[in-house]
C-alpha cells in the first residue's frame, strides 16, 4: 500500500469520528484559526486536506468563494454536509492530492491548512504547490501540531502517532516547519503556540481501532509510568493516561515578483 491509499484508507475510517471529535471541532480552536485568516468578502479560499469541512464553513461567510479540497471522499462527503446544514451556497469540493494540485498557478487570494503537515511524507511538495495556487501578496495560513527540538522526544512523539495511526509520517519541529514555509517562497509574518490538554482515551478513540489501541495503551501507560514524555507531557493521573499537543499557528504571505 503506498501512502496516498494508506491516507484514504485511515480517513475513510475516521471519517465521523474526526468529524465529530471536540479537539478539533471546538469553537475557539476554530475561531482562532479564522481569524487569522483576512477577511474580504471579495476572497477566493482554498482549504487543503479540508476534512470534514470545519475550517472551510467558518471561512465561507467571510469570503466570496471558498474549494474545499481533501484526499478522501468521505470527508469531502462530510465537508458537503456541514456545508449544507449552514445553507452555505460559495463552496466547491475537489479531490485530489495536494502534492499536484490541479489548479492554475496564483488561483487563490488565500491559502489555508490545519492539521496536514504531519500526514505529508515529504511536506516540501505539498508546501510548494500551495505557495504556486497562491496570487502573489496572498495570504498562507497553517496550523499544526508540532514535536519537540529534541531529537529523541520527537523521534518517541511521532513512533506513538504512528502506532495509533499509520498514516501519520512526522510531526515537524517547529524549527523545521518555519524552515521549510520560508523555502516555498512564503514570508511568515505571525506566528503562535500553544498546548492543548488531551486524553489517551479520547484520542485514541478517533481512529476507531480497539485491536491498535488496547496495545498501545499499554505501551504509553509504561512510558509514562518510566518518566518518558515523549515531549508531550505525558503522565498518569488518577488512572487517566494524559498529554498534550503543542500547536503551532503561522500566517504568512506570498513573496511578490
Amino acid at each position: 500500500m503506498d501512502h496516498l491509499q494508506r491516507v484514504r484508507q485511515e480517513f475513510t475510517r475516521q471519517a465521523s469520528q474526526f468529524a465529530a471529535a471536540a479537539a478539533v471541532t471546538r469553537a475557539d480552536l476554530v475561531q482562532r484559526f479564522v481569524e487569522a485568516v483576512p477577511a474580504d468578502a471579495t476572497s477566493v479560499i482554498l482549504d487543503v486536506a479540508c476534512g470534514p469541512g470545519i475550517i472551510t464553513a467558518a471561512l465561507a461567510p467571510r469570503a466570496r468563494e471558498v474549494v474545499a479540497f481533501d484526499l478522501t471522499p468521505e470527508m469531502l462527503t462530510k465537508a458537503r454536509q456541514r456545508c449544507a446544514e449552514a445553507n452555505l451556497t460559495n463552496v466547491t469540493f475537489r479531490e485530489g492530492s495536494a502534492t499536484d494540485m490541479p489548479f492554475p498557478d496564483a488561483s487563490f487570494d488565500a491559502v489555508v491548512t490545519r492539521l496536514s503537515v504531519h500526514h505529508f511524507q515529504d511536506p516540501r511538495r505539498p508546501l510548494a504547490e500551495m505557495a504556486r495556487v497562491l496570487k502573489p501578496g496572498g495570504a498562507f495560513v497553517l496550523a499544526d501540531v508540532v514535536s519537540s527540538e529534541t531529537q529523541q522526544e520527537s523521534a518517541l512523539h511521532n513512533a506513538i502517532e504512528i502506532l495509533r495511526d499509520p498514516s501519520h509520517v512526522r510531526m515537524l519541529p517547529a524549527s523545521e516547519l518555519l524552515g521549510l514555509i520560508e523555502t516555498a517562497g512564503l514570508e511568515i509574518e505571525h506566528r503562535t503556540t500553544w498546548d492543548e490538554q488531551r486524553e489517551f482515551e479520547e484520542w485514541a478513540r478517533i481512529v476507531d481501532d480497539p485491536d491498535r489501541v488496547a496495545p498501545l495503551r499499554t505501551v504509553v501507560r509504561t512510558l509514562a509510568s518510566l518518566g518518558q514524555h515523549a515531549g508531550t507531557g505525558l503522565a498518569v493521573a488518577d488512572g487517566r493516561i494524559t498529554f498534550f499537543h503543542r500547536w503551532h499557528l503561522i500566517v504568512a504571505r506570498k513573496v511578490e515578483g
